[in-house]
């Protein structure tokens, strides 16, 4: 029984999924999901510092003439004391002295030997960066599914923070069908053509943060595809496309129900990629998409991702999207839900002129994608639309003034 997208994404989200965890250096895990809570051990700033290269005085001395009576350089454990009508250089990063009141950048001095007279209008607790202005000691740095990327890295190595627990990358197994496609490294006839999908599955699925395997072509038969299944059946999740159709020579779905295939939704009410099966053998989810090249690819980005987000122990596992208008008019057959790839050039989403489900040139000029209701026949010029990324580094090829002006 078909479901709705929204239904085939609860049905994903609600699942259960194994998530196992190793310890790995902090460098090695950007885009790696974290399995623990992290706090803060101490506050930063640990001490009151100077936010620049200056002079520390107390503030009822702005206006006298003042003798340096010491330097402190950042690392220095020094505990003076401010004495009335002196003053203590103090360079970026160091610690102030306790009754500091203010620091005096060095440029804003005149020089007179070993004495220095202000010549500026000095603010009470001017550049000085507090204890914990920062990160308080026991704030949370890292929750459990957050992704680690450089800014966290930098909030672990700023607390001493040398390792971190994060979940197994998911294992992936991909393995085609079909003995009228042929693999990319595979001689082809004239009458013939490449299987695009599973190289496709193959690095979305790795650009994602899994491990994946690719584990060859079954031959048309259901005891070829059998052996395939079983032979990965210590994935997380196996990857398939065509098959499941009631064409003559599709095995898939025979051979998935016959080593125990639980079905979770057979079909969704798409377009394109309304064939997609969703099930679990034991403890192996199976994803089995359309076997049109753009239809596969489209329902991947729709449901398999949400699926990968869970199998990675994210906790972010909902679409996003971006406000923002269309470039030109769209005309769409209505009566289904309608993905409509595009390109969003940071101001407008303009969508594809082609939409053929079995075109695979459509993606590679592409970085996006809107999902049309069922009731959409045309959309003007300048509507509003909401668009779900694909590729997401947000780079354009033409100069653009990205500056914000009042």
């Amino acid at each position: 029984m078909s479901v709705s997208v929204n239904e085939a994404l609860e049905i994903i989200i609600n699942e259960k999924y194994k998530t196992n965890f190793e310890i790995i250096p902090i460098e090695n895990a950007t885009s790696r999901i974290s399995a623990q809570k992290i706090y803060a051990t101490s506050s930063l700033p640990k001490f009151n510092n100077s936010a620049m290269d200056g002079y520390a005085i107390l503030f009822e001395d702005k206006d006298k003439e003042l003798e340096v009576t010491n330097k402190i350089f950042a690392g220095d454990n020094n505990l003076d004391i401010l004495e009335p009508q002196t003053t203590i250089k103090v360079m970026t990063g160091a610690r102030v002295p306790k009754n500091c009141e203010a620091v005096v950048a060095q440029e804003d001095c005149k020089i007179y030997g070993n004495k220095i007279k202000i010549d500026y209008d000095v603010k009470k607790m001017q550049h000085i960066r507090f204890v914990g202005e920062d990160i308080q000691k026991g704030e949370q740095l890292v929750d459990i599914g957050d992704e680690i990327n450089f800014s966290k890295i930098t909030l672990l190595s700023s607390q001493g923070v040398s390792h971190i627990k994060v979940y197994k990358k998911p294992k992936i197994v991909v393995f085609a069908s079909g003995e009228e496609l042929r693999l990319h490294y595979q001689d082809i006839k004239e009458y013939q053509i490449y299987n695009s999908n599973t190289p496709t599955f193959i690095s979305r699925a790795q650009e994602l943060g899994c491990d994946v395997s690719f584990i060859g072509q079954a031959n048309d038969s259901v005891e070829s595809i059998v052996e395939h299944i079983k032979n990965s059946l210590d994935a997380d999740l196996i990857i398939t496309s065509g098959g499941v159709s009631v064409g003559e020579a599709d095995f898939t779905r025979e051979s998935f129900e016959k080593v125990g295939l639980k079905t979770l939704f057979d079909g969704i009410i798409v377009k394109p990629g309304k064939p997609t099966i969703f099930g679990k053998i034991k403890d192996t989810f199976i994803l089995n998409l359309p076997g049109n090249p753009l239809a596969s690819a489209m329902v991947f980005e729709l449901v398999g991702k949400i699926l990968i987000q869970k199998l990675i122990g994210s906790k972010n596992y909902y679409h996003n999207y971006i406000s923002t208008k269309l470039a030109n008019n769209l005309l769409n057959k209505k009566g289904r839900l309608t993905l409509v790839p595009g390109f969003f050039d940071g101001e407008k989403f303009k969508p594809s002129d082609k939409k053929s489900p079995g075109m695979v040139s459509i993606l590679s000029e592409c970085n996006s994608f809107i999902v049309l209701n069922e009731d959409i026949s045309k959309l003007e010029e300048s509507a509003k639309v909401k668009i779900i990324p694909i590729n997401w580094k947000f780079f354009c090829n033409e100069k653009k003034d990205y500056i914000t002006y009042e």
